[in-house]
């Protein structure tokens, strides 16, 4: 049987488990696709050496730009943004080779497109994470200006407290990559100044569990056009599959 997995601390509920599990049952594919909850990618040799049928895995937080080192080759889009969140696992003989992708890009660029207008030119991208780096290359691939919004003073970033009501408007496209708001955590948002905000903002949240986020939900009181991160992981789950089994 093949096996496909998940790696990342902590993983919580699994959308790509359940996804995949049901997947296979429902197209007869003889797979399986299991969680590996991992504290330390000191792990991940130890989870290739004791599951030989696995073919692919999917990578999480927080390990997408950690496990580049262990991988044998990347893709020049996964290289240019600087984070793997998909593995290919081939077997040559007894030699394991692994090759890193990103569909991030994909999934975003994708769920986002439709949303957008001539007047969307500008966007703040909320953390500076793996995700965060995939965000702004997908963006800036459909024709946006970025600038990154973090807690902390970080070289070409501004903080939470810098942004403006005219920031809000010259910067209409707001895109969340942090967990703020996840569940459990459903009371809390990102601190923006959303009065700020009209019919002209759009609201994108990577998260999907709540449905609908505090912030997605201040945006919306205000008019602004929102969407959670179900869609773009919908889309994921088809490239990682076409990653996993395109030879290229």
């Amino acid at each position: 049987m093949d096996k496909y997995g998940l790696i990342g601390y902590p993983l919580g509920h699994s959308f790509s488990k359940s996804y995949f599990n049901e997947k296979f049952e429902n197209e007869g594919i003889n797979a399986e696709y299991i969680n590996f909850e991992i504290p330390t990618l000191d792990s991940l040799p130890e989870i290739l050496a004791s599951n030989p049928e696995l073919k692919g895995l999917n990578v999480t937080i927080p390990y997408k730009e950690k496990v580049i080192s262990y991988l044998d080759s990347i893709s020049p889009e996964a290289r240019a943004i600087g984070a793997v969140n998909v593995i290919r696992v081939d077997h040559k003989g007894n030699d394991t080779y692994l090759k890193g992708f990103n569909n991030d890009v994909i999934g975003f660029t994708k769920s986002i497109e439709p949303l957008l207008e001539r007047f969307h030119k500008k966007a703040l991208i909320l953390g500076t994470g793996g995700a965060s780096k995939a965000i702004n290359f997908g963006l800036k691939s459909l024709g946006l200006e970025t600038v990154f919004v973090s807690r902390f003073e970080r070289p070409g970033t501004i903080q939470y407290s810098q942004i403006t009501p005219d920031i809000i408007q010259e910067y209409n496209v707001i895109v969340n990559c942090t967990p703020c708001g996840m569940y459990p955590h459903i009371d809390e948002c990102p601190q923006l100044p959303y009065e700020a905000m009209t019919s002209k903002n759009i609201l994108y949240d990577l998260l999907y569990n709540p449905d609908e986020t505090l912030f997605m939900k201040k945006g919306a009181q205000h008019g602004a056009t929102v969407k959670n991160g179900l869609e773009m992981l919908l889309l994921q789950a088809f490239a990682s599959w076409e990653f996993w089994h395109n030879k290229e």
